[in-house]
């Protein structure tokens, strides 16, 4: 094979390997151009929060289970917690209807929302939402109640609620449920 044969043998394999890597260039462009499109519609939060707490209490299951779903023993409860404290006189009681898919209002109102699921004595699984938060948001409450020594425990878990709000709203689980609790099954 002559230099000159040999020189367009390589021209002509060079062109077809750019042509390939044009080619393959195009196609992961179309790719990326249409995952940008899609990403523009379809989001995924990397930033979704959420609350776990797990408060011990020296009373039983079926006691506990009564203050969290029983408006007359909720608002002794409300009264021991600290926007009781802060709340107007005469404000609204609490008002429960402790069955699957129930409503409830608490603290005079400012919390709100649906019984999804519920397990005497077990569990509790509530709608929840703020009356500061936008219309239409609902955050999801889990109360797994366990025996614990000659109490229970409560497995508590807390999401879906805007972001931002998860250090205010785990200070304020204690503040006007946990502590007051204690108080009130004492």
């Amino acid at each position: 094979m002559s230099d000159h044969h040999a020189l367009q043998r390589a021209r002509s394999v060079l062109s077809r390997r750019q042509l390939v890597h044009l080619g393959t260039l195009a196609c992961g462009a179309t790719i990326a151009a249409r995952a940008l499109a899609r990403e523009s519609t379809d989001r995924i939060s990397h930033s979704a929060e959420s609350i776990h707490q797990e408060p011990a209490f020296a009373a039983k299951r079926p006691r506990l289970y009564r203050a969290l779903t029983d408006a007359g023993q909720f608002d002794q409860l409300v009264a021991l917690s600290a926007a009781g404290h802060s709340m107007t006189p005469g404000s609204q009681p609490a008002q429960i209807s402790a069955r699957a898919g129930g409503a409830f209002s608490l603290f005079g109102g400012y919390i709100s929302g649906r019984f999804i699921e519920l397990i005497p004595d077990a569990l509790i699984v509530q709608a929840w939402r703020a009356g500061s938060w936008d219309r239409g948001i609902y955050s999801v409450a889990r109360f797994e109640l366990r025996d614990q020594g000659g109490g229970s425990l409560v497995v508590f878990d807390h999401a879906g609620f805007p972001v931002g709000q998860a250090d205010h709203l785990a200070r304020g689980w204690y503040a006007n449920y946990w502590d007051p609790l204690h108080k009130l099954l004492m």
